[in-house]
């Protein structure tokens, strides 16, 4: 038999007396694939371009409609959390950016390797990380994703590399993970993110020339959300064609309020890079709804009527729901109740994340090596001593 997979078969409901049937929708009901028309990205040193005609099937919309909610939902709660002081210190959220995170994702392999800067949480999450770990995370909590010592900024898990406080110094670091991919000769690759306010940095362009001469397997991605801080890209770049930005690397630039457009963008720089064609750079065209950190409130430097209709028009949840609905590839009902797990597990998360206990004082400097013996490593002076346990 068929899967009632929309869960919105009600028994009955009575109303003024009569019994109303609400009917079951199945999976036969629904359509399992469409094509879709995508916008066409701008190219740099390109002959080809990423395909403007893709399918995407109904089990990944439905997975790319979870994870974005469960994003969005995730920063809407560490938001609360800090306005009642229980997360503390630099916060940085993601929100209205989760089709760059997905839209990645769904085009790279789990053992591909990823980078990116202190805007971090949505990546991990989409790198393997869980709720429950991010926001203990945030929380200083034991069972944090870095055990309580990490904060917002600094989260890892396997093959993600964080998490950076310092602007654009992760760059130089994803082009060594593409260096130990080539010297290995796995065919995997490194993605790595950076700002477009950290786009004038030297060390990027450093980078670029290190990457092109050894045709390292890196996709440089600028997250161009429009502002750096509270400066507009407008007053702080001669040339806002970040795409262009590494003059002999190849560029794409892309819409990144469309998971669809970023995965195929995506798709098309891996494959680049697996051919042995070397680095390529894509910048997407995103925006964040809450200020650079939790400490700018976001409308000083831009007006409530920007961000609202960015939200109105391109929003990227919104523009995927619309999708699979228009298309038939999901109702309503089945998209409240993924809507409300998300909010369940969210709660749940923060739950944990306020009650599960602070690390001790003994472990703050356990995990500086792997797979050493115990070292002693001198406290705030020379007479406290603490060990590091790996």
């Amino acid at each position: 038999m068929l899967t009632n997979i929309s869960n919105v078969l009600r028994a009955s409901a009575s109303r003024n007396g009569a019994a109303v049937v609400i009917s079951a929708r199945t999976y036969a009901d629904f359509t399992t694939q469409a094509t879709f028309e995508i916008k066409k990205c701008d190219v740099h040193k390109l002959d080809e371009t990423p395909a403007t005609q893709v399918v995407m099937t109904r089990e990944e919309g439905l997975q790319y409609y979870r994870t974005m909610q469960t994003m969005r939902r995730m920063e809407l709660k560490a938001d609360q959390l800090y306005k009642q002081k229980i997360i503390r210190g630099f916060c940085h959220l993601y929100d209205g950016q989760e089709a760059c995170a997905v839209g990645i994702e769904a085009s790279i392999n789990r053992n591909d390797h990823l980078i990116t800067a202190y805007r971090a949480h949505g990546y991990t999450y989409t790198r393997g990380g869980t709720v429950k770990e991010i926001m203990a995370e945030l929380t200083g909590r034991r069972g944090g994703i870095a055990k309580g010592k990490g904060g917002s900024m600094h989260m890892y898990c396997k093959n993600f590399y964080g998490g950076n406080g310092i602007v654009g110094a992760q760059v130089p670091l994803g082009a060594g993970v593409a260096l130990a991919c080539k010297f290995q000769g796995n065919n995997e690759l490194c993605v790595c993110l950076y700002g477009d306010g950290a786009a004038n940095q030297g060390q990027i362009f450093e980078t670029y020339n290190m990457a092109a001469l050894w045709k390292l397997p890196v996709i440089f991605i600028c997250e161009n959300n429009r502002y750096g801080m509270g400066t507009s890209v407008e007053r702080a770049a001669a040339s806002t064609d970040y795409f262009k930005r590494g003059e002999f690397i190849p560029g794409l630039r892309v819409d990144g309020m469309d998971v669809l457009c970023v995965r195929e963008a995506t798709r098309f720089a891996a494959d680049h890079c697996r051919s042995g064609k070397g680095p390529i750079l894509m910048e997407l065209q995103t925006y964040r709804y809450h200020g650079h950190s939790m400490s700018d409130p976001g409308i000083s430097y831009r007006t409530r009527e920007e961000i609202q209709e960015v939200r109105s028009k391109s929003d990227p949840i919104s523009l995927l729901k619309d999708r699979m609905l228009s298309n038939n590839m999901a109702s309503v009902e089945e998209l409240k109740d993924i809507d409300v797990e998300v909010r369940k597990e969210i709660e749940d998360a923060a739950q944990f994340a306020t009650t599960d206990p602070e690390p001790p004082l003994e472990e703050l400097c356990n995990h500086i090596f792997h797979n050493n013996p115990p070292v002693e490593v001198r406290g705030t002076n020379p007479w406290s001593k603490l060990k590091s346990v790996s």
